[in-house]
């Protein structure tokens, strides 16, 4: 059914080109005057299904749903978009994972600051994840879920989800896709953070959340059209030293107002508990407002453990 959004409790060296920069087309950097280092980078659509379209939800739920629906979405993420998920890769060869070297974190909520002035710090209390995006960017509740999943699915299965995500321009385009009254909205980009419990390493996460967020935001049903690179090892300027991929769509066809290709960023990496973690980029590719990727590695670059649960 789409990107859905839920209200539960529950380096790469940037001198390097960009393997996916559209030839003929030059991104301007609005963020270039904020942030002196040179740092590049690329969150969620949405339209109907019954047509091949993604529909964006949004459905406030009470304290005890949120439980049993963190619970879904923690055991589907896990997937990275299940066994049949053409766009997925298979598991990454390279398996070593460092461990984040990094000082004490900070404390989570609201005393989390950002690291870059004028930006705002964005916190998934919870994981113990904190970043920064630029003014323009709106965090949602602490307890937001944003997610995907597969067009027609009765249970509105999540394949991939962040948690406290923020989102740039939520109404970015909208449109009644499927004329049943209702208009949907799409955004032009988000970015968040997850837990990855169960996965089997940092490569495999990058690789797999990246392409499962591109399909089910903008190619679904057809995988072919997400191609996704390799997973490289990248370190913030914390400190913190994990996976990134980027995955993108070429060839949408733009049957509905808001259709578009997509992009996805994803850097995974090791938690102080041993387990995984990861932050996610997701948003519209190839059109007049998108997001730079020199924009996205500047939030990527923010990506920081803080102590979880705000203790």
């Amino acid at each position: 059914m789409g990107p859905g959004q839920q209200q539960p409790t529950g380096g790469n060296d940037p001198r390097q080109p960009n393997p996916y920069q559209q030839p003929g087309y030059q991104q301007a950097d609005p963020y270039a005057q904020q942030q002196p280092p040179p740092w590049r980078a690329p969150t969620v659509a949405a339209a109907p299904p019954g047509d091949g379209g993604r529909r964006t939800k949004v459905i406030a739920v009470t304290a005890a749903a949120a439980v049993v629906l963190a619970a879904t979405v923690t055991g589907a993420v896990l997937l990275g978009g299940g066994s049949d998920d053409g766009a997925a890769p298979g598991p990454a060869t390279a398996s070593a994972s460092a461990s984040p070297s990094v000082s004490a974190p900070e404390r989570a909520g609201a005393g989390v600051r950002p690291t870059l002035p004028g930006w705002k710090a964005v916190v998934n209390a919870d994981k113990g994840i904190a970043f920064d995006v630029p003014a323009d960017w709106a965090p949602q509740s602490p307890d937001w879920v944003s997610y995907v999943s597969e067009n027609g699915d009765p249970d509105d299965k999540p394949l991939v989800a962040m948690k406290a995500p923020a989102v740039l321009k939520e109404k970015w385009c909208t449109d009644d896709t499927d004329r049943d009254g209702r208009v949907d909205d799409t955004s032009l980009a988000s970015a968040g953070s997850r837990g990855n419990n169960g996965a089997k390493s940092a490569e495999e996460i990058a690789r797999t959340d990246s392409a499962t967020w591109v399909y089910g935001a903008y190619t679904q049903p057809d995988h072919k059209k997400v191609t996704v690179g390799p997973a490289t090892s990248y370190t913030t300027a914390s400190g913190l030293t994990g996976s990134l991929a980027t995955a993108q769509s070429s060839g949408v066809q733009r049957r509905h107002k808001c259709d578009s290709d997509g992009k996805a960023t994803t850097f995974a990496f090791r938690t102080p508990d041993g387990g995984f973690a990861s932050w996610s980029f997701v948003g519209a590719k190839g059109v007049k407002e998108e997001v730079p990727d020199a924009t996205v590695r500047r939030i990527l670059a923010t990506v920081r453990l803080v102590r979880a649960g705000g203790s």
